[in-house]
């Protein structure tokens, strides 16, 4: 118990910030489940060299 007690602050930190990673992860999950993507750069496709990989060309 004296270790919890003088942990305290670093016990806390650390779940939030595991917490945070979790959500993140998870709507990441979400996205690519939904068909969203990452790769989206949200401007036109015309002369990108990556237009080939895009979802709305295919």
């Amino acid at each position: 118990m004296l270790w919890i007690t003088n942990n305290l602050s670093t016990i806390l930190v650390s779940a939030l910030i595991v917490f945070a990673v979790v959500l993140i992860i998870r709507k990441m999950i979400k996205d690519k489940r939904s068909g969203r993507s990452a790769l989206g750069c949200g401007c036109g496709c015309e002369g990108c060299a990556l237009s080939d990989k895009c979802r709305g060309n295919k």
